[in-house]
C-alpha cells in the first residue's frame, strides 16, 4: 500500500505557545486515560469502573476539540472573512453541527 498524501491545510496565524502547551498537556492526559481503560480491560477489570475512565477520557478530548473550535472562530474564520472568503462561514456551521451532533 502506498502511502497517502497529507490533504491537511495550515493555519495562517500559529496558535500561541500557551495555548498549543495547554492543547498537548489536555491531550497527554487523554492518551494516558485511554492507557489506563486499556490496561483495564487487559486485566478485566469492573465494566462499570472501565466506563467511567472512558468517560473521563472522552471529555478530555471533547474539552480540546472546544478549545479548538473557539480558536478557530477567532483566528482561522475571522481572518478569512477579512480576506473576502465568506464561504469559511458555512465550513464554521457545518464544523459547529458536526460537533454538537455527538
Amino acid at each position: 500500500m502506498e502511502p497517502r498524501e497529507c490533504t491537511c491545510r495550515h493555519k495562517e496565524t500559529p496558535r500561541d505557545d500557551e495555548f498549543q502547551a495547554n492543547l498537548q498537556r489536555r491531550l497527554n492526559r487523554a492518551i494516558g486515560q485511554l492507557g489506563g481503560v486499556k490496561a483495564m480491560i487487559e486485566d478485566n477489570r469492573y465494566c462499570g469502573d472501565v466506563l467511567l475512565q472512558l468517560m473521563a477520557a472522552e471529555k478530555a478530548v471533547h474539552r480540546v476539540s472546544e478549545l479548538i473550535l473557539e480558536n478557530h472562530l477567532h483566528t482561522c474564520v475571522i481572518e478569512q472573512v477579512r480576506n473576502g472568503n465568506e464561504a469559511v462561514v458555512d465550513e464554521a456551521m457545518d464544523l459547529i453541527r458536526k460537533f454538537g451532533g455527538r
